[in-house]
């Protein structure tokens, strides 16, 4: 469907209200006219896909607070980082579901956190579920931005990322292109085997502001990519064909300067080869904006954002990902 606006994508929700990837961050993006939602997927021990941003949960559960999962407090390198907290695929689906959800950024977003411990844990089915009823009532089509999250280290593990996948998308009912799919990496490879499947669906690759993708760097290690190299004219020559679109960190829109591409920057480069360009994340809080568009008030205190947001709309991006989707909705229109 040609557009004039750009898709307006609920990321994780709504969790400028609500803690991210909880029903109610869901619920809320869904009401305030999304036209898409993106949960990140993770794996439990049984082979559950988990909504959470990372499969290290210490920061955006309850975890802690359970007496019986402290001997699960761990550290483990996940993509060449090191991290000390508990991580999903040390628990069953069963125990994961006795958590519950807590805003990741308490400081920045007070409000959120005050709903901290009231919602569990979902599962991808969940949030299919979700978004079909969705659709149906308010009688519009709404989609789901799947982000893929570590399918390298999770392979690693035993896990066929690809297989769970594929297998819950069919008992969705979400895997024979009836409703809108975007699915999306880090990783490249993933992405290819998902497509080798057969799965219908946009198949978007995220690119970083810097560094390089695990998958590559398991591949070849020193000698792997960078994400800047893939998001340069000649980098994107090598994704036509494999991938339907580019996701870019805003600063790559924002600051072209300090990227190594042509005049008509990332989102110019990537249009003129066929690629759909999509950019995350739209905030509006001072902490996340760009130094020229901060007000007073401090970090949690809502900038000049919508300066900022028309350098990113005026770019031509084909979809935004935003954490307040009435703000969202309201700027970029459809």
């Amino acid at each position: 469907m040609t557009r004039s606006s750009p898709l307006v994508i609920g990321h994780r929700g709504a969790p400028g209200y609500r803690p991210e990837h909880s029903r109610s961050s869901y619920d809320l993006a869904l009401a305030m006219g999304a036209d898409a939602v993106e949960p990140d997927i993770v794996v439990s021990r049984d082979g559950v896909l988990v909504v959470r941003h990372e499969n290290e949960i210490g920061s955006t559960t309850d975890v802690a607070q359970h007496p019986e999962f402290a001997s699960r407090r761990t550290t483990k390198t996940i993509d060449g980082e090191r991290l000390t907290g508990w991580f999903t695929e040390d628990f069953t689906w069963e125990e994961l579901a006795t958590l519950r959800c807590r805003e990741r950024l308490p400081k920045i977003r007070p409000a959120s956190a005050s709903f901290d411990g009231t919602q569990p844990v979902l599962r991808l089915r969940d949030v299919l579920d979700l978004v079909r009823a969705a659709s149906l009532e308010q009688g519009r089509e709404i989609g789901v931005v799947l982000e893929i999250k570590h399918a390298t280290y999770f392979e690693t593990l035993g896990f066929d990322v690809v297989g769970l996948i594929a297998a819950e998308l069919d008992a969705a009912g979400w895997s024979r292109g009836e409703l809108p799919i975007v699915f999306e990496a880090f990783e490249s490879t993933v992405l290819t085997r998902l497509r080798e499947r057969g799965l219908p669906g946009t198949y978007v690759y995220l690119l970083e502001a810097a560094g390089s993708p695990y998958d590559l760097i398991a591949q070849h290690g020193t000698a792997a990519p960078t994400y800047a190299a893939q998001a340069a004219p000649a980098g994107l020559d090598e994704l036509i064909g494999r991938v339907d679109g580019i996701s870019v960190d805003k600063s790559m829109i924002l600051a072209p300067r300090r990227r190594t591409h042509t005049a008509g920057g990332v989102v110019g480069d990537a249009k003129d080869r066929g690629l759909l360009v999509f950019t995350w994340t739209c905030r509006p809080e001072n902490a996340f904006l760009l130094p020229q568009f901060r007000l007073r008030g401090g970090a949690a205190a809502f900038g000049d954002y919508e300066a900022e947001w028309a350098v990113i709309r005026d770019s031509g991006v084909d979809g935004v990902f935003v954490d307040h989707p009435d703000l969202g909705r309201r700027f970029f229109g459809t």
